[in-house]
């Protein structure tokens, strides 16, 4: 699986504030880092609970089967459009008819292909994600991201220290929401 992030969840004002007010920070001069964090914060909560935080639009690259496949990223909202990818030659929007898409109720998204035409693999465009923004986005997973990334800030100039697991404390306000999976 390739995932690809076509349009990027944007980052509210709200959210460096919270930061910014979290840090004790009142000037400017480093909004640019903060913001990198937050953005960092967000992909480590999905790393951590494997749960896509803030929606966005993303595409990843499956084998066209007529099997059911399942989409990596969840919680999916929305399959928008699927395209075949032949080995030679452009890409093309496959009909509607030639495959199957469901949504499942852990937020999973599947789609099988029943005629491929002349692709190999296929790109499935879909919509992820929790909240539609950071104001809506649930107050532990908020608050853990905001947390993470006031660690990474405190930690800047230690070495090692901000690695990418996250502290206890973050820890604890995004396990209720960590998917698990038997292996």
């Amino acid at each position: 699986m390739k995932r690809v992030i076509v349009t990027p969840a944007t980052l509210a004002p709200a959210a460096l504030a919270e930061l910014k007010d979290w840090l004790g920070i009142t000037t400017a001069q480093d909004d640019a880092q903060l913001s990198a964090l937050i953005q960092a914060g967000l992909e480590l909560c999905e790393q951590f609970t494997g749960l896509m935080p803030l929606q966005q639009v993303c595409e990843e690259v499956l084998p066209a089967t007529c099997e059911w496949q399942v989409l990596a990223t969840r919680p999916v909202q929305a399959i928008t459009a699927i395209d075949g990818l032949p080995a030679e030659g452009a890409r093309f929007a496959l009909p509607v008819a030639n495959y199957a898409i469901d949504l499942d109720a852990a937020g999973g998204g599947l789609v099988r292909v029943s005629n491929p035409g002349s692709a190999g693999r296929v790109a499935v465009r879909f919509t992820a994600g929790l909240a539609t923004d950071w104001a809506s986005l649930p107050d532990g997973l908020r608050h853990g991201v905001l947390r993470m990334a006031a660690f990474q800030y405190r930690h800047r100039e230690d070495e090692g220290a901000a690695g990418t697991t996250p502290p206890a404390a973050v820890a604890a306000l995004w396990r209720p929401w960590r998917r698990l999976h038997l292996a």
